[in-house]
């Protein structure tokens, strides 16, 4: 039960924010799992804003590994070999120098219960070479490292160096056999930044070591936007959104940047699930412009996988969700489900992965070649996408 970070009383970690105590959240990506919170990386755009910890810089622990992962397992959104997992991805990097240990007491544990389902391990810290031979000792788990890299050399916005994330991406791609597989997370992408010409040719070639790049743009909240404007720090944007900002002249630029040949991706369940091999957890395939640069073998895949389900599917997933009593199922067709009645985005995600095929909220359409992103920097469009 010891802990290499400070373990928190239960008066402490009542104190916290109410998001902060919440240990298991799902995400688009997965069920995430963050019961260790707190970094001193101190990137400025860093999501801890949203959820009450940006001051948090020690990592500190709310409760032991083994009872997180019991939690984790034990959720009522958790689905064996089904549910993508996310670890640490929250509120602090998972390669830390005592937060590593944790990492793989987690991985260890899931691995241990004879588990299958997709774990994705979100770093921008050093690996070291002992890691290789550690990771290659899971036998059930499909691990991904996405290594996080901007390039980004404005050190009042990223003061951790962009080069270690990209030496720890060819440190764990070299090897010829390894069980776990790598992509080059190249985000938070930000116009006037990070894109220049250069940008553009080192992300390329940092890619080339990895199995998939997954390219992607800011989350600008307005916690984010205020910390920007209190620190007199270059702000993106002239205003926030929801969803990641990638404006479309800078999406044309990476494409262009890159051969058709290579695997590169849009969506981070798209590239996770090509380096294994696998179709899109996410169902993406419904929305065939996002489809447009994967590699044919891959929508080969996805197309082969695809399956439109019913209204009644839906529902009958959804029948074991309280928080899903309110459901409505507007619309099915090829792309996705769309549906209305949703307080909050977690059963969404939980259905989509049950489903394994694209679930929107009637609130929030996917418009029309943006491929889920926000309005910012694009022309006027229409329709789902």
């Amino acid at each position: 039960m010891a802990t290499f970070v400070p373990l928190l009383a239960r008066e402490q970690v009542e104190r916290l924010p109410a998001r902060a105590r919440e240990v298991v959240e799902y995400r688009k990506s997965g069920l995430s799992l963050n019961h260790i919170q707190g970094c001193p990386l101190d990137c400025a755009y860093c999501i801890r804003h949203t959820y009450g910890l940006w001051d948090a810089r020690q990592p500190r622990a709310l409760m032991s590994d083994a009872d997180a992962v019991a939690e984790l397992v034990g959720h009522r959104y958790f689905q064996p070999h089904v549910t993508p997992v996310q670890v640490f991805n929250r509120a602090t990097d998972p390669f830390l120098p005592n937060v590593r240990p944790h990492t793989f007491a987690v991985l260890e544990d899931l691995d241990e219960r004879g588990l299958t389902n997709h774990v994705l391990v979100i770093t921008r810290h050093q690996m070291k070479p002992a890691d290789v031979d550690r990771l290659n000792q899971l036998r059930h788990v499909k691990v991904t490292l996405l290594f996080t890299y901007s390039g980004i050399d404005n050190k009042q916005i990223e003061p951790y160096p962009s080069h270690v994330a990209a030496e720890s991406l060819k440190l764990m791609s070299a090897p010829a056999r390894r069980k776990y597989r790598t992509v080059l997370y190249w985000r938070p992408l930000v116009p006037g930044l990070n894109d220049s010409d250069e940008h553009l040719t080192t992300a390329r070639e940092l890619g080339e070591h990895a199995d998939a790049t997954v390219f992607t743009g800011l989350f600008y909240r307005a916690e984010i936007a205020d910390y920007y404007k209190a620190n007199g720090l270059p702000e993106p944007y002239d205003e926030t959104a929801r969803r990641k900002i990638v404006p479309e002249t800078l999406e044309k630029r990476v494409l262009a940047a890159f051969p058709a040949s290579a695997p590169l991706f849009r969506k981070t369940s798209c590239a996770v699930s090509y380096a294994h091999g696998l179709s899109d957890y996410n169902g993406h395939y419904g929305i065939r412009e996002l489809c447009d640069i994967c590699p044919l073998s891959q929508v080969e895949l996805c197309a082969g996988a695809h399956r439109v389900p019913t209204a009644d599917q839906l529902r009958h997933a959804a029948a074991s969700l309280p928080e899903a009593r309110g459901l409505e199922v507007v619309e099915v067709s090829e792309q996705a489900v769309v549906v209305a009645g949703l307080d909050t985005e977690q059963p969404r995600y939980y259905l989509q992965h049950a489903l394994g095929f694209q679930v929107h909220d009637v609130a929030h359409p996917h418009r029309n070649r943006r491929h889920g992103r926000a309005e910012i920097g694009w022309k006027e469009t229409s329709g789902n996408d």
